[in-house]
């Protein structure tokens, strides 16, 4: 009978190991597979629910084992890690993990890592029903054993992703006629890759990037898998955490072309200043051959006051006409934007989009520029900007069958997009302005400064606001107090669901809604 129970109990066990490290598998991959920055994440989520619950029915099941019979001991430790297991596989995530290759690999390592210290106690002790206590108190530390797993398996990883980088740098070095356009950016860089894309495709067959595939191995796997010999451009969007990872895809891929959307107070928490965001970003520009293009935005700061040599450059603007590219003539209806484009003084073409907000039309001119240099007609470029659609989650705006209007700018709020969002909703039509948001967050030591400033901007545009997070949204609450905003015109959510819970008892037709950025799994 004892079998049997010390049986059931470890399946259970096994059982949860999987979801708690999964969990932690999950938090790993989203912080890149890099201790440092699981590390930081550790620092502020070590105490979180789950691990609290841990630690109680450690101390049950400790008691328990000096005070108990078998059966007893069994049945609680069955009950109680099935309960936890259950709570960790209903716990939705944004972004779920992704089991790739490499995931397994670090998966299956910790796992076993795991079990190894559960049996070596059994091996030296004989006591069963111990064991099952010390493989809880085990999986208790999985953070710890996630993160040695990780630096025992560098080493394969490193010589894996070396074999994939020569292959696709081979892949690349037997198309010498492939047209290759890097483009990055603290915001906008995915905007305006889909837009770039929709255009070149009037006349070129064109292959980009998918999703956010903006990292070095991103790149790889989509030229390995994706690249075909009829492709004639490829689009690469580059992202950065750190000095250095741009350059790195840019020494894969050789760019011709390199467009420069931003240079602004992104990343900040890895970054630490704003010209090691501009030393990076530039990584792109100073990769380009010579006399290639560099098309850059000339509305930020830290891009136009950095020298470019012995490269073609492209300066855009949507506020400044002193730059070589530029739009006016705005004008916004419910059926989108219309708007046109000059070079210098001259006027080389009226536009119309379904987009709105300046933001999406500085991207529509990144993207024109790059067009027009690679000889695509007027008329094309015209069509299929006409054609647009809303790249998902950046300002994408949608009237619901009930009259509510909603603006989607939930992906990666940043000070520049989130002014910008808050233009968009104050020029739309609509009988009250809500929104939706938790804040901004990687922004270092600024980002308490940036979120009580959208604070403020939220009491001069709304008529009401939903504050998602009650601690990390205390500086827009106190952005809001610093406007007076009335305090029957807050409500401050547990977290998501509550918010949209709240929402659909209040909403009404006519009312705007704009969802103003949605916090990663690793925030919740």
């Amino acid at each position: 009978m004892e079998t049997i129970l010390f049986g059931v109990a470890l399946v259970t066990l096994l059982v949860y190991a999987f979801a708690k490290l999964r969990f932690e598998l999950h938090m790993m991959q989203l912080n890149s597979y890099r201790n440092d920055r699981y590390g930081k994440w550790l620092k502020t989520n070590l105490i979180i629910t789950n691990r609290v619950l841990e630690v109680i029915v450690l101390v049950i099941t400790g008691i328990l084992l000096f005070t108990a019979s078998v059966t007893v001991i069994s049945i609680a430790i069955t009950l109680l890690y099935a309960f936890l297991a259950y709570l960790l596989f209903i716990k939705k995530q944004k972004k779920p993990v992704v089991f790739t290759q490499r995931a397994q690999r670090l998966f299956g390592l910790t796992f076993l890592l795991s079990v190894i210290a559960a049996s070596a106690f059994f091996f030296i002790t004989g006591k069963m029903f111990t064991t099952l206590w010390v493989f809880g108190f085990v999986l208790l530390l999985s953070f710890a054993f996630i993160a040695i797993a990780t630096i025992l398996v560098a080493p394969v990883e490193a010589s894996i992703n070396k074999w994939y980088y020569n292959d696709a740098k081979k892949i690349l070095a037997d198309r010498p006629d492939l047209i290759i356009i890097g483009i990055t950016g603290s915001y906008g860089k995915t905007s305006t890759k889909h837009f770039l894309f929709r255009m070149l495709s009037e006349k070129y067959n064109v292959l980009m990037t998918p999703g956010s595939y903006n990292t070095t191995m991103g790149v790889i796997k989509t030229i390995r898998e994706q690249l075909q010999a009829t492709h004639q451009v490829f689009i690469v969007e580059m992202g950065a955490k750190q000095t250095g990872d741009i350059k790195d895809i840019c020494d894969l891929v050789h760019p011709q072309i390199g467009i420069l959307t931003a240079v602004g107070e992104q990343h900040l928490e890895s970054f630490k200043t704003i010209l090691n965001v501009q030393k990076t970003k530039f990584e792109l520009i100073d990769a380009l051959p010579s006399g290639g293009l560099a098309v850059l935005n000339a509305d930020y700061e830290y891009v136009a006051n950095r020298p470019v040599s012995d490269r073609q450059t492209a300066y855009y603007s949507s506020e400044d006409s002193n730059v070589d590219y530029h739009i006016k003539d705005i004008s916004y209806s419910a059926k989108g934007s219309a708007f046109s484009a000059f070079f210098k003084n001259e006027r080389l073409g009226e536009l119309q989009t379904k987009l709105v907000g300046s933001y999406n039309l500085s991207n529509i001119l990144a993207g024109y520029i790059v067009a027009k240099h690679l000889d695509v007609p007027e008329s094309s470029i015209a069509f299929a900007v006409k054609k647009l659609e809303p790249v998902q989650h950046r300002l994408e705006v949608k009237v619901h069958g009930n009259g509510v209007t909603v603006i989607d700018d939930a992906f990666n709020s940043n000070p520049v997009g989130s002014k910008m969002a808050l233009e968009v909703l104050k020029a739309i039509d609509g009988t009250r302005k809500i929104i939706i948001t938790p804040g901004m967050i990687e922004l270092g030591d600024k980002q308490e400064y940036y979120n009580i400033l959208l604070g403020e901007q939220i009491a001069d545009t709304c008529d009401y606001a939903v504050l998602v997070g009650k601690n990390i949204t205390l500086p827009i609450f106190k952005g809001l107090k610093n406007k007076n905003y009335p305090d029957t015109q807050i409500y401050v959510a547990q977290n998501f669901k509550d918010a949209v819970n709240h929402l659909n008892g209040m909403t009404k037709a006519g009312d705007v809604l704009l969802y103003e950025n949605d916090l990663p799994d690793t925030y919740e």
